[in-house]
């Protein structure tokens, strides 16, 4: 297959917010599309009209996005292959539907609900194998066609299973399978309302969009054997196949769940995860390059990504893994992108006053410290705050009294008061030199003036931190410490 033959689609149910596991899918099929310089298509199968959501659309299309997973053909992008929303397609399946039963691959069937509910529990009554549809309308002369059609009943069309043989497909991660045609029941194609079942607009759409591979969930691995049958009926050439394998909750039980932490794009995008760690925690479920790397950049993932090396067995998201890929992907962000991103974030989780000048002095202190952008608002909320307030306790330094504490902080003042500015150059010596005098550690002198400026035992490195809150900002912290502890005399 020439490279630039390869036609890959992603194509959700916009029935809620892009999972991580449909994310994952998204990103395989991106990879390979973009590792083979093929085509990377968004169809929407939204035919299922009960479920739909617009708000789930809106999020698909964003989230990707926001992953940089751009499509080359689909909604707001076009393509010669469209409409992409398969709802906007109903002709087309109708017809091909009208041409399987003209062939005599499908039928029409005319049984009520009830009747099929019936059927349901005889079955079940008679402990027999689940097959399915008794094929009652599949043997209907043209009279009988007739007399139901006279009654003004709609029917579905169902696909005519050739009642013995088999069906034999490959499938790139799981190889060779075969499935007895006795197993498989009649489904239906085309419903009364004139909607498609998945698995004829699927089948119909694969073949239209031209499709090259089909790499989807391996939930979906079932239906197969009935899509291999729909494209022998078409006399269609069947694309290649590869299941992916599912991603499982943390403890490796089930599905991912709620119960665990996040699972759609936009919970992570929210907590503060970047789009890198994302892709390269992703990349890493499921697939290996080797057995040693787990640092990629989105450009050695298109250069590195094979369907021969992704896994057939499930694999567990991790939250830690992903938590500390993302801190790695921080860490090596340009501290200018960086900042930005962190402006952004900020501004969104209720820090308006958050700006870029400031921002790009902070980054360089936190950049090491935070394993996400929202580990920054507990990290710098101290710069952006007009007020801070905290228990007068902290200030008093390790094995120190309050009085003991409160003369250590004035003589901190003095210092910083005959300083020209407070630049990590200009301070560190003196304050240093401050705590050899006083026979203090460094680190219990300089605990309580980082209380008194930050607020906080834990903050970025102190000198950085006093640069960027200026002279007038840290004096004016420094004499409401020392208010602070006179109330505790």
């Amino acid at each position: 297959m020439s490279h630039s033959s390869v036609r890959v689609r992603f194509a959700p149910s916009p029935t809620g917010f892009l999972h991580i596991g449909g994310a994952r899918t998204a990103l395989f099929n991106w990879l390979f599309a973009r590792h083979h310089g093929g085509t990377f298509i968004l169809r929407v199968e939204d035919t299922d009209r009960t479920r739909y959501r617009a708000d789930a659309m809106e999020d698909i299309m964003a989230s990707l996005r926001w992953l940089k997973l751009d499509w080359d053909e689909g909604p707001e992008v076009g393509g010669d292959y469209g409409p992409y929303f398969q709802s906007e397609r109903l002709p087309i399946y109708q017809e091909y539907a009208r041409q399987l039963v003209r062939q005599g691959h499908a039928y029409p069937c005319y049984c009520s609900e009830e009747r099929l509910q019936a059927l349901r529990e005889e079955q079940r009554k008679n402990k027999e194998p689940a097959v399915g549809y008794d094929r009652h309308c599949r043997y209907l002369t043209q009279a009988q066609r007739a007399e139901y059609e006279a009654q003004g009943i709609t029917p579905v069309i169902r696909l005519a299973v050739p009642l013995d043989g088999s069906v034999t497909y490959y499938d790139v991660i799981r190889g060779e399978s075969t499935v007895e045609c006795a197993t498989l029941d009649d489904l239906v194609l085309l419903k009364s309302d004139g909607y498609p079942t998945y698995h004829l607009a699927n089948v119909v759409d694969d073949h239209l969009m031209r499709i090259s591979h089909i790499m989807r969930a391996d939930e979906w691995l079932p239906s197969v054997p009935r899509h291999v049958l729909l494209y022998q009926a078409f006399g269609w050439e069947i694309p290649v196949y590869a299941h992916l394998p599912i991603i499982l909750s943390p403890d490796g039980k089930g599905k991912m769940s709620k119960r665990f932490g996040a699972t759609a794009v936009r919970e992570f995008r929210d907590q503060g995860y970047i789009p890198e760690g994302m892709l390269n925690y992703l990349a890493r479920v499921g697939w290996s390059y080797d057995d040693k790397t787990e640092f990629f950049t989105l450009d050695d993932l298109i250069e590195k990504f094979s369907l021969e090396n992704v896994n057939k067995s499930p694999a567990a998201f991790s939250y830690q893994k992903l938590e500390a890929i993302n801190a790695e992907h921080i860490r090596r962000l340009d501290v200018d992108d960086l900042s930005g991103r962190l402006v952004e974030y900020l501004r969104a989780h209720g820090v308006p006053q958050a700006e870029f000048g400031v921002m790009r002095q902070i980054t360089p202190l936190i950049r090491e410290r935070i394993k996400t952008l929202a580990d920054a608002i507990e990290a710098t909320d101290f710069f952006f705050a007009a007020e801070i307030d905290y228990p007068a306790e902290l200030l008093v330094g390790k094995k120190m009294t309050a009085a003991e504490s409160l003369a250590a902080l004035q003589r901190i003042k003095a210092v910083l008061e005959s300083l020209p500015d407070v630049r990590e150059e200009t301070t560190e010596g003196p304050l240093y030199a401050l705590a050899e005098e006083m026979n203090l550690k460094a680190g219990v002198l300089f605990g309580i003036l980082r209380v008194a400026v930050t607020g906080k035992t834990v903050s970025p490195p102190l000198f950085g931190t006093l640069a960027v809150l200026g002279r007038e900002t840290v004096l004016k912290r420094v004499a409401q410490a020392e208010e602070k502890l006179r109330a505790m005399l």
